[in-house]
């Protein structure tokens, strides 16, 4: 029973691979979800392939994001926060939420302290002002170049997926991508829309607020909301996700507007009025939120929580620690207006980050400048998936007309091409399973991934056959751990030359790598050695 298994298990790992794609590709499971309302031909046909802008019609935006930065800034200790609100109060009219500061991992200042960068979005300012700001601040720097930092560029690709996402835009995607002068760009491309939709998806502004959500005996579900304690306008700065100094977790910091005119309350005043008048904060201590998101009230016993709100419904709930309770009892926090919403987790913190910028971008993208974009048709797409099918099918009859043409024995071509075949329904499969959207470049890679396959098996047979007849299987492995050498090495090649290209921000040459990649893993671990077993089945003697 087992022995035949022993003897075939590389034929049968292929039959495996091939059935797992099969169900990858047509099992109603791995279909992509499709948002409501919407129907998702452009992105989906018979199969669970997605498509992407190439072959289903959509509009491709890339462009940088504005703004300036001031490189090597020594923060000689001072916190970013105040480092931002510092630059911020040295350009006019500019909020304190268009300048934001990182302090840089594995570099110091020469007194030995961290430095970091400083970079504004605001863009009415421009360089000269930038740099009048920075020296009027007092904080030491090295340059200021055009852009904005590493940080804002992840926050922004993030508000973008996050924009595509919530709008259940399938295929859809945003990089950052780097030009060969240097230069950040994001490219965002989103199958089955047009410019202008995709232009208002990209400056579409949510609404945020923080409520306090308190235990009311006469409210329907006993719990009461007090809304609009804090609203967007009432923040001076919302920091990035950041992991705690000590223990797990993660943090964003947040900066309450502490200012206000004359006889009036500022809006840190009166967050700190509402959360010691609703409970949260108390001389005694802070609240222990347990608040349940599906019934959309407190649970039974839980203190009173502060409640995080985008477009009207609860993302997030929070408490309050004992020591800034105690600073809002005493009527002392408002003065600075500083606090750090905490999460056991990174990821929350990031998610919590961008739900407080309510979907708007930390820097605008200068489309109408640097930036491009272009539209492809459905019916181009569309045609361009008739097209591509079409040259694949051209490619497989040609490397297949020219095995049959060198070696005239249909039981050496036919499981060659078969083989090769399998492959790249392999890839197609892997595609489905992950949801990675099918491009032009992709189907360049499944092209390759045919020729190189059948180049490498063209290499087994030549060097099973060169010395004449296959007269038992010891024969047969000798030879074919020799072509299975030369097989590796140029593996190893290939994987070596596509490597800068998956990892690099290259656009479209990154899917173009990876699958070649992939095809490549695929055949020498897979494939090839399964193509061997077959070809010593037929061409042994004994």
């Amino acid at each position: 029973m087992l022995e035949p298994i022993k003897k075939n298990w590389r034929v049968l790992l292929l039959v495996a691979v091939v059935l797992g794609s099969s169900v990858a590709l047509f099992a109603p499971q791995f279909a992509p979800e499709t948002a409501a309302g919407t129907t998702g031909d452009a992105t989906q046909g018979a199969t669970n392939l997605q498509y992407g802008l190439d072959l289903a019609g959509g509009t491709r935006v890339r462009a940088p994001l504005l703004g300036y930065t001031a490189t090597d800034v020594a923060f000689d200790g001072t916190r970013p926060t105040q480092v931002a609100s510092d630059v911020a109060a040295e350009l006019p009219n500019v909020s304190a939420r268009d300048v934001n500061a990182v302090v840089a991992d594995d570099t110091t200042s020469t007194t030995g302290s961290p430095t970091g960068a400083v970079d504004v979005t605001d863009p009415a300012v421009d360089e000269a002002q930038f740099r009048a700001a920075m020296d009027a601040s007092g904080y030491a720097y090295d340059s200021i170049r055009s852009g904005v930092t590493d940080e804002t560029r992840g926050v922004a690709e993030e508000v973008i997926r996050g924009k595509i996402n919530e709008a259940g835009l399938s295929g859809g995607s945003v990089q950052q991508v780097q030009s060969i002068t240097g230069e950040y760009f994001l490219l965002v491309e989103v199958p089955g829309e047009g410019r202008e939709d995709v232009i208002e998806l990209l400056e579409e502004r949510g609404t945020v607020q923080i409520a306090i959500a308190y235990p009311d005996p006469e409210a329907p579900d006993g719990t009461a909301v007090e809304e609009n304690v804090l609203i967007q306008d009432d923040f001076e700065n919302i920091g990035t996700a950041s992991q705690r100094e000590r223990g797990s977790g993660a943090y964003v910091p947040v900066s309450v507007v502490n200012e206000a005119p004359a006889g009036e309350q500022s809006p840190a005043a009166r967050f700190q009025s509402a959360a010691v008048d609703r409970g949260v904060a108390s001389a005694a201590g802070g609240a222990t939120c347990n608040y349940d998101m599906s019934a959309d009230a407190l649970a039974e016993n839980s203190d009173p929580c502060l409640l995080l709100m985008v477009n009207g419904e609860v993302v997030n709930a929070f408490g309050m620690v004992d020591d800034l309770a105690a600073s809002m009892a005493r009527g002392s926090w408002a003065e600075s207006g500083n606090f750090r919403l905490t999460t056991t987790n990174f990821s929350d913190a990031q998610t919590i980050s961008i739900n407080l910028r309510a979907g708007a971008l930390p820097a605008e993208l200068d489309i109408g400048g640097q930036g491009t974009s272009s539209t492809i048709s459905a019916s181009q797409g569309a045609n361009f998936r008739f097209y591509s099918a079409i040259t694949g099918l051209l490619a497989v009859f040609a490397v297949a007309g020219m095995v049959f043409v060198r070696y005239r024995e249909p039981r050496v071509a036919l499981p060659m091409i078969l083989t090769a075949l399998a492959e790249v329904y392999a890839l197609l499969g892997f595609a489905a399973l992950v949801g990675y959207p099918l491009e032009l470049a992709v189907i360049a890679g499944f092209i390759a991934v045919v020729g190189t396959g059948v180049d490498d098996l063209v290499i087994i047979a030549d060097e099973v056959m060169s010395e004449g007849e296959v007269n038992s299987r010891t024969v047969f492995d000798s030879r074919f751990r020799r072509a299975f050498w030369v097989i590796g090495a140029a593996a190893a090649t290939t994987i070596v030359a596509m490597s800068p290209l998956m990892v690099l921000s290259l656009g479209d040459l990154s899917g173009f790598a990876i699958f070649t990649i992939l095809g490549v893993l695929v055949g020498v671990l897979i494939t090839r050695p399964a193509y061997g077993d077959i070809l010593r089945r037929l061409l042994t003697i004994r």
